[in-house]
């Protein structure tokens, strides 16, 4: 797969079936931290410590971590704070068609549509 340019990543790592033993077993680039996880950032200590070990883990495997469901700012900056490489949700666009999602695009040039909607929200990634 990565011979023809193909990206991996394990969505919603931390629930359901995502397995530790994927981390070897597949050619793995990201893993994305479930939203359950980031929801009570910063409040709930154990999902601090949890989100802070899954960022560990992934750049000591040199994957990249996304952090999904991000809606607040004090998420992201506790995110930030611990090296999360990207980060999605509400705060940065609620979902849009193709079509908008294009002109957003379009838009920033050669920014990323979170780059665009942080901009946008008045925060620097």
């Amino acid at each position: 797969m990565k011979a023809i340019g193909l990206r991996l990543s394990i969505d919603d790592f931390g629930t359901g079936y995502s397995s530790l033993a994927y981390l070897k077993r597949f050619p793995l680039d990201c893993l994305k931290i479930d939203r359950t996880f980031i929801n009570d950032l910063p409040q709930d200590l154990d999902d601090v410590a949890i989100t802070k070990a899954i960022i560990t883990l992934a750049h000591n495997l040199e994957l990249t971590v996304i952090a999904e469901g991000v809606e607040r700012k004090d998420q992201l900056e506790l995110l930030r704070a611990n090296r999360c490489d990207e980060f999605q949700g509400f705060l940065f666009s609620r979902p849009l068609q193709s079509i908008d999602c294009e002109k957003h695009l379009t838009l920033g040039g050669s920014s990323t549509l979170n780059g665009w909607a942080a901009e946008r929200n008045g925060l620097l990634l």
